[in-house]
């Protein structure tokens, strides 16, 4: 192995024909932009609009995607009381990973489980249809069908937190 200088001498040697690059060939390389987090965003903007809530129950009921129901001839209040959380949540049921039909007869089993119990309020969990193929709600849409029973007085989306557009309350006769 050389000393210094003689590797000094030596890399010279080696690079003395060499010639500088042409600048407009010259390659800058840009910092990459950092990955852009969409369903986090998403989820985010969902959560700030949801704990806004609408702006009034009317509203609510005007826009239509949201799953609400009064049976005819009680007050508005008892509505207004559901979705705020009033009435203490005696049962729950999940929907998640169930295709429609296993859901419609879970549904069905779980009504009648809670009339035989004598349960008022309960919840019903379907989701927000992130696993769907379309990524929409499909159980939501159905469960409106499913819970247009007698024994329903009302139903509306849960409050934020009980699990907000993914879940919905139900009022059951007393």
């Amino acid at each position: 192995m050389g000393s210094p200088p003689e590797d000094a001498e030596e890399f010279r040697r080696a690079v003395a024909d060499a010639e500088p690059l042409n600048h407009r060939k010259k390659v800058v390389h840009r910092r990459p932009t950092p990955p852009v987090p969409r369903q986090r965003l998403r989820d985010e903007q969902a959560a700030l609009a949801e704990s806004l809530g609408p702006l009034s129950l009317d509203d609510a009921l005007e826009a239509g995607n949201e799953l609400v129901y009064l049976r005819e001839g009680y007050p508005r209040d008892v509505l207004r009381k559901l979705r705020r959380g009033h009435w203490v949540v005696e049962d729950e049921l999940d929907l998640h990973g169930m295709n429609r039909q296993v859901a419609a007869v879970s549904v069905a089993e779980f009504m009648r489980h809670c009339r035989k119990r004598g349960r008022r309020c309960v919840r019903i969990i379907h989701g927000k249809g992130l696993g769907s193929r379309q990524r929409e709600p499909v159980l939501k849409g159905l469960l409106r069908k499913w819970l247009l029973r007698e024994e329903v007085l009302a139903f509306s989306q849960a409050p934020a937190a009980q699990g907000g557009s993914g879940a919905v309350l139900v009022l059951l006769k007393s």
